[in-house]
């Protein structure tokens, strides 16, 4: 793996015209703030432009030497740590733009201070400093960049000022601080300090603490102490030995504790415990916070391969944010508009840095190993930024493969893909430069303090050593001539995006055919970068959004070329990249397969990319010769596949005979029905009847259908989500529906093919309407019945093909083929068509002639409803439309009430239309707990109907004499005399009454 990629990402660099000797700056989003030496006590402010242009804005005194500095984005105000007569004070700078209009009029007052009208209005055309007094002297700053709020560090305390706008009129709004937070902490002095939306970065030497303010409920009472302590950990007890160490061990000898890292919930055994103290004044809206502990770490004097350090201490802690991409409106852009996505913290050692993500997770992503001992480092989203004696190194990051995993946690699939955030860290550049001493950046330039002793002084007049312009030496020369020849300050341009993607682009073109994984880590490197770029919030007003978005999907296509070409065990990338990349198939293979070359190799990536592709339904076509060319390709690479390459969508033009040539080839080596089915396809689209049926006679039916379900694109294909049936389904619809229907309730069983999407398959199959049903989707229904074991899927078929009877029934109308399977075969094959009960036939003689037409209909129909499967329930209002038709509606109605356990209704309906039913009814139906119906509503049923009609109704007398047969044989003599009517005639009942008491003297 190449470490050292000599790319060039500095451009050109300017001198900085400072008037006196730096000694501490800082910048911002468009401005660099330079403090000089304890002798000038000023600070000199320049406006940053494009290409670094730096032009003087003014300059103002300080109360004396600036020790520390920051600039905070938000508020636009610069806090300083300064020294007078051996004692610090912390002051912030506002309105100090007022200096680049002419105005030299300052205003110093203490913070909080309340301000009267006379006194505020004349603050709008002068620079106001903000004195900030601390009871221990502050060591060190950091400005939150996401709401500007000011962090303190001082000796066993953090104190924390938030930034304020008071609104003094309409015209006028004044910046102010308000001290609102104490972190205490015991034995412990911060050297460096970084603040970032709550969360806190502190280093002392040796050690790093990162912690986050987390607000919490506020207590209903408004009496409670201001300070409490959020982190009490178990002090040790004055009995443990490890708690103390002797006055010897302290004399003698230095102790090095053992180094530690603590993540997450571990890091709270650090044992250092943290109070808080609130500061602010009561209000209903302050604000309680406790910590959480993200991470500890404890190093230890640095051992390392450049030998014994006694220098050793971290430097040059930063808490670098990422925002959500497109969070930023579109009109100006403030701090509020930003959605924070990912927080990243930097911090290193004068060999080693460490770069660890502290947002969702807190992780380690990258350690950076310098070659010399380090000065000073800068972190951007991009690239890491350290200097050494002697050179501006320049580091790749991965702050935005993190990121952008945070901003979609499912990236890494086969739509979308982003190089690991453990891709190894690598070296851009390693720039000369004679005495660099501190280093700090703002966009895409980085601002470098360099100090020559005497000896570099000669140094730089031999060719070996080169600054990066020698236009910017003789600038630098010319500025300086009368001032000390041994400093300079200088803005370096960092090129612009676009231009050092290009040139690693470039760059990777040499380890093409070498180094198979430099060319992959350096176009990953690219893709980063650029990635980088658009998660900035000024992308999407940014003049090369259209230039960065086409760079990124170039990129894409890179890496998957790469990972199509080389054998590399992520081949599998190669799909997401050039889904990504929004290149078509053709393209792509454009792009990886020679033309007329028969002995080209191909790797796993290209057969997993094609391999899917073609197994997902595009609505790309082929042309002839890209089709073929893929046959090709599986042919040498996985000819296994063939059959499914042949069946995609995407496949259509492909010529049928050069597919049969290279199935027939597969087939000697693995048969199988696929490949039998596939080749039957291809027949059919030669028009090869003769071949087509020779294959299909190869299996029986019932194997065909089987075979499908290994590909069921054999039958059904979609275009932009539409289902549309082959020219396989079509051809057997005509000759062998059977096998058809048979088939797809086959991929139906094994999840290939869902309820609606068959209902759609055979309405474009037959040509139908969205209303109309044809016969082939009613006998998929039917046969779906006959296996189907879900209890939901059973009643929508059995409602589905009861409402199909009914509408033909109604509407008088004819199926527009015959039916697949008759009543008769479905009662014999399906357990949810039962047996026509007698009754319902002997309602069904007395039917009119027409009713025969649709016998077959009717018989289905009465034949579910005789069994016990469908929902009666759900049914009815299917059912409605046939309720008053003749005699079908009667057995329909009946069976019905029947099935709801309505026997009285059902016999009085019997009784009223059809009384040679009703005794038949009573045999089947009146049984068991049902059995009274006989003498309690049907006996006297028919004596009254039969009182009313005399001997004009044979029927009702026939029936009578049946019910009275069945009752004597029931009940006793006495319960059966209690039955008959009073007014009947004696004969009539006679035979009855000595059937039952010869039944009684026999027992």
């Amino acid at each position: 793996m190449v470490r050292l990629y000599n790319l060039h990402p500095f451009g050109s660099q300017r001198v900085v015209p400072c008037e006196r000797e730096p000694a501490r700056f800082c910048c911002g989003r468009d401005v660099l703030f330079v403090a000089g030496t304890a002798a000038s006590c000023r600070v000199e402010a320049f406006a940053l432009g494009d290409q670094g242009r730096c032009e003087p804005l003014g300059s103002f005194a300080t109360l004396g030497p600036v020790l520390r500095m920051a600039h905070s984005q938000a508020g636009d105000y610069l806090v300083t740590i300064e020294e007078k007569s051996k004692a610090t004070f912390l002051r912030a700078y506002t309105n100090w733009r007022c200096m680049s209009a002419g105005s030299s009029r300052v205003c110093v007052r203490m913070v909080g201070h309340k301000m009267e009208e006379s006194y505020s209005e004349t603050l709008k055309e002068q620079m106001s400093i903000v004195e900030m007094p601390l009871s221990d002297p502050p060591l060190c700053i950091s400005c939150c960049p996401v709401n500007g709020d000011l962090l303190v560090g001082c000796k066993n305390k953090l104190v924390m000022f938030c930034l304020k706008y008071l609104v003094i009129n309409e015209n006028l709004t004044v910046l102010d601080f308000e001290r609102s937070l104490i972190l205490h902490i015991d034995n412990f002095i911060p050297a460096e300090v970084a603040f970032c939306a709550r969360h806190i970065a502190v280093t002392t030497e040796l050690d790093v603490l990162i912690l986050k303010l987390e607000l919490v409920e506020q207590s209903a009472d408004r009496t409670e102490q201001c300070a409490h302590n959020v982190s009490t950990l178990e002090k040790p007890v004055d009995g443990d030995p490890s708690s103390h160490t002797s006055q010897l061990e302290l004399d003698e000898f230095i102790i090095c504790q053992k180094p530690v890292e603590l993540l997450g919930e571990e890091s709270k055994l650090c044992e250092i415990p943290i109070t808080l103290e609130s500061t602010e004044l009561p209000t209903e809206d302050t604000k309680r916070f406790q910590v959480q502990y993200l991470l500890f770490r404890r190093f230890t004097p640095d051992q390392s391969p450049f030998g014994f350090c006694e220098e050793t201490k971290l430097h040059s802690v930063q808490l670098l944010p990422v925002y959500r991409t497109g969070s930023v409106t579109a009109h100006e852009e403030t701090e509020n508009e930003r959605e924070l996505l990912s927080l990243f913290c930097f911090f290193s050692l004068p060999h080693v840095g460490y770069l660890y993500s502290v947002g969702k997770l807190v992780e380690l992503i990258s350690t950076y190993q310098y070659s010399e001992k380090s000065e000073q480092a800068v972190l951007t989203p991009q690239f890491l930024h350290v200097i050494t004696s002697e050179k501006l190194q320049c580091f790749t990051v991965r702050c935005s493969a993190a990121a952008a995993r945070d901003e979609d946690p499912y990236i890494d699939t086969t739509v979308k893909a982003c190089p690991p955030v453990a891709l190894d860290v690598c070296t851009l550049r390693m720039q000369l430069f004679i005495g660099p001493r501190a280093i700090c950046h703002f966009k895409n330039h980085i601002i470098l303090l360099t100090k020559a002793d005497s000896e570099d002084i000669t140094e730089r007049r031999k060719p070996t050593r080169r600054m990066l312009s020698r236009k910017a030496d003789s600038i630098k020369s010319r500025t300086n001539s009368e001032s000390e020849p041994g400093w300079n300050l200088y803005i370096i341009n960092t090129v612009s995006t676009i231009q050092l993607y290009r040139e690693m682009v470039d760059y990777s073109r040499t380890y093409e055919n070498v180094k198979t994984e430099s060319c992959i880590h350096l176009l990953s490197e690219a893709h980063l970068l650029v990635r980088a770029a658009m998660m900035d919030p000024s992308f999407l007003k940014s003049d090369e959004k259209e230039e960065l978005l086409r760079a990124f999907r170039e990129s894409c296509a890179f890496l998957g070329d790469c990972y199509s070409r080389f054998d590399t065990k992520d081949y599998h990338l190669a799909l997401p990249y050039y889904r990504m990349s929004g290149l078509s198939m053709t393209e792509v293979l454009k792009r990886l397969v020679s033309e007329g070359d028969e002995i080209q190799t191909y790797e796993r990536g290209l057969i997993f990319y094609l391999t899917h592709s073609l197994n997902e339904d595009l609505n790309e076509e082929l042309s002839k010769e890209s089709a073929n060319k893929v046959l090709q390709i599986f042919c040498v690479a996985d000819p296994v596949q063939l059959p499914h390459i042949l069946c995609s969508p995407c496949m259509t033009n492909v010529c049928p005979l050069t597919a049969v040539k290279y199935l027939q080839k597969v087939e000697k080596m693995m048969p199988s029905v696929v490949l039998t089915l596939t080749k039957a396809f291809m027949a059919l689209k030669m028009g090869d009847l003769v071949m087509y049926e020779h294959e299909m006679d190869s299996y029986k039916e019932t194997i065909l259908a089987c075979g499908f379900i290994g590909q069921p694109k054999l039958l059904r294909q979609r275009k932009e989500g539409i289902v549309i049936p082959t020219e396989f389904a079509v051809h057997l619809k005509e000759m062998q529906p059977g096998l058809l229907v048979a088939a797809i309730v086959a991929l139906h069983e094994n999840n290939k093919i869902e309820l609606e999407e068959a209902d759609t398959f055979f309405k474009v199959l037959c040509s139908n309407s969205e209303n109309t049903v044809p016969q082939l989707l009613v006998d998929f229904w039917e046969a779906l019945l006959v296996v189907c074991s879900q209890e939901e899927i059973l009643q929508e078929l059995l409602l589905r093909v009861t409402s199909q009877y009914v509408w033909r029934i109604s509407k008088q109308q004819l199926p527009e083929t015959k039916p697949l399977k008759t009543t008769e075969d479905l009662i014999n094959s399906c357990n949810h068509f039962g047996l026509i009960f007698p009754w319902v036939t002997s309602i069904m003689s007395m039917g009119a002639p027409s009713d025969k037409d649709y016998h077959e209909d009717i018989s289905k129909l009465q034949s579910l409803l005789c069994s016990q499967s469908i929902d009666i329930a759900s049914a009815l209002p299917v059912l409605e439309p046939l309720t008053e038709a003749g005699d079908v509606g009667l057995a329909i109605r009946v069976l019905c009430s029947t099935r709801l356990g309505k026997y009285e209704e059902a016999i009085e309906q019997l009784l009223e239309k059809c009384p040679d039913a009703a005794v038949s009814y009573a045999q089947h139906e009146l049984k068991d707990d049902n059995r009274a119906l006989w003498w309690n509503k049907l006996l006297p049923e028919l004596c009254k109907r039969a009182r009313l009609t005399g001997n004009d109704c044979p029927v009702l007398i026939s029936s009578l004499k049946e019910t009275l047969s069945v009752v004597a044989m029931e009940l006793e003599l006495r319960d059966f005399l209690s039955l008959l009517p009073e007014d009947g005639t004696a004969a009539f009942f006679l035979p009855h009454l000595l059937h039952c008491s010869q039944r009684k003297l026999l027992t």
